[in-house]
């Protein structure tokens, strides 16, 4: 099992971003899905893609952005079905908050489907809590927690 930081200049570039968008199209609905402009979306300079490779094959994903001096954003945690619940949305959850976390930001933020409830679950473990609730956010029929953990840079 080995955790990585996608890297541009990686001579797997093609081959693991390849992966990661046939990933996404299975598990993201079209509508909500980064298929399209994965590579656009990595291209921006405040944002980073950790991915978790189990025997050459890509088992999941979290992409995160820093939108500002103060605060990131996780975008997109991403696990394939075969490889959920042994633990590696957290690990890959905990390796994104520490990368956050060393740009000294005040806040990570993201948003979750309320009927994710492991998703839920596994968020409010690491920390997070539920700000308020995003009505129609992914649908006109789909709702979002929008979620946060606060950090003392002191």
């Amino acid at each position: 099992m080995e955790l990585t930081e996608l890297n541009r200049k990686s001579t797997n570039w093609a081959k693991v971003v390849d992966e990661i968008v046939k990933l996404e199209k299975k598990i993201f609905p079209k509508h909500e899905s980064l298929a399209r402009s994965f590579d656009d979306e990595l291209k921006k300079k405040n944002s980073g893609l950790l991915y978790l490779q189990i025997n050459e094959e890509i088992a999941g994903y979290v992409m995160y952005s820093s939108p500002s001096s103060l605060c990131s954003v996780i975008t997109k945690l991403a696990v394939k079905e075969k490889y959920r619940r042994q633990g590696h949305g957290e690990a890959l959850m905990k390796a994104a908050i520490e990368k956050c976390r060393s740009k000294r930001i005040n806040r990570i933020s993201l948003h979750v489907d309320p009927l994710r409830s492991s998703a839920v679950n596994l968020y409010k473990k690491l920390g997070f809590q539920i700000d308020t609730l995003v009505t129609a956010y992914y649908s006109s029929d789909r709702d979002a927690y929008r979620m946060f953990i606060d950090f003392d840079n002191e």
